[in-house]
């Protein structure tokens, strides 16, 4: 089974992502994100732009989460925001064509409540200490520019499940789509701390700085 989890960048992908693959003995997590790296390591930074507009970027995904879904047991987690209903088609759809069990799921929230999420992420709250409210926001400048336009497409029918999120903890949100998708999560035994500290080394882990 793979769980395609969708979304505005900031909506707690990554996050729900590991939460998961933490609760779920044997689930593997396979980032689209680093296949768009990989090509951008290879293009001269005045050729980079989207990687998803890449024809290559949609074909790899679709031939990487194809093998490890026909040669892996356990569960499969893809945490990516896709909002071109045509790339949409080319991975989510061909892999589904292909036989795979895919549950797709888009975690959507208010504008308000994501802007907020993004000033937070990686070292966030030190670098609005330090240099202002918005600064985190002028790193997360992409994500800001894309965000109208994700929340927009994501509501349509064709990116269902949708997972409202505002009001949900992450483990909530592990929660919901496991229960969906027929699976069992160990129970989440942190302490709140705990659980923040987790939070948080994963967002480290996961800072871009190319």
């Amino acid at each position: 089974m793979l769980l395609w989890i969708n979304g505005p960048f900031g909506a707690g992908k990554t996050q729900t992502a590991h939460e998961i693959q933490w609760r779920l003995t044997g689930s593997v997590i396979c980032d689209p994100e680093h296949v768009g790296f990989g090509l951008h390591r290879m293009m001269p930074p005045s050729l980079r732009g989207d990687f998803q507009d890449l024809p290559a970027w949609r074909q790899g995904v679709f031939e990487v989460l194809d093998r490890v879904l026909t040669g892996h047991d356990g569960v499969v987690i893809a945490p990516m925001t896709v909002v071109e209903p045509a790339y949409f088609r080319e991975t989510v759809g061909r892999l589904r064509e292909r036989g795979h069990d895919v549950r797709h799921f888009t975690l959507l929230a208010e504008r308000g409540t994501v802007l907020q999420r993004l000033r937070e992420r990686g070292f966030g709250h030190v670098v609005q200490f330090v240099a202002g409210k918005d600064a985190p926001l002028r790193r997360e400048s992409f994500a800001v520019s894309k965000l109208d336009l994700c929340l927009e497409r994501l509501r349509e029918e064709e990116f269902a499940q949708h997972v409202w999120t505002d009001r949900l903890t992450i483990p909530q949100v592990a929660d919901h789509i496991a229960d969906s998708s027929g699976l069992t999560l160990a129970p989440n035994t942190d302490s709140a701390l705990r659980g923040r500290v987790r939070r948080a080394w994963t967002g480290l882990r996961h800072i871009r700085f190319d």
